[in-house]
């Protein structure tokens, strides 16, 4: 078995899951899709669309977690705390230490973050986590 302190990984730290519906319209089930939805969704962060609903968060929502595998029923399975990598959004400012709010990527895609405008209030209050490593801004590693 490898070192493990041959490298850094906060992945799975602390990791705690919980079971959602799924809103059937920004995630959608694909039996042929490796963790059951595309892989624009799978890994990507979701926020709340309704109560006990997950979607893909958009610019300035609050972060639930990470989007872990889609179920034919509608359900998923989101990583709602601990170690994880979540994709930054477009030209998103990602710094160390920095709690997190939803984003979109260049193609207006949501399911990525940002870190929060702590100038802007409102996003004060629906920010959490913090930011551990944004070295690669594709796969940034947060803790919520």
């Amino acid at each position: 078995m490898a070192d493990p302190r041959l490298s850094v990984s906060f992945e799975e730290v602390g990791a705690e899951y919980a079971t959602f519906k799924i809103d059937n319209s920004e995630i959608v089930y694909s039996a042929t899709s490796s963790g059951g939805a595309a892989a624009t969704m799978i890994g990507h962060a979701v926020a709340l669309s309704a109560a006990g609903t997950v979607d893909l968060a958009d610019d300035g929502e609050v972060v639930v977690g990470k989007l872990i595998k889609v179920e034919s029923d509608n359900t998923c399975v989101v990583q709602i705390a601990g170690g994880m990598t979540l994709p930054g959004g477009n030209g998103a400012s990602l710094t160390l230490g920095k709690k997190i709010v939803g984003a979109q990527d260049a193609l207006s895609a949501k399911g990525h973050i940002r870190e929060v405008a702590t100038g802007t209030a409102a996003e004060l209050g629906r920010c959490r986590g913090m930011i551990l490593d944004a070295g690669t801004t594709t796969a940034v590693q947060v803790y919520l």
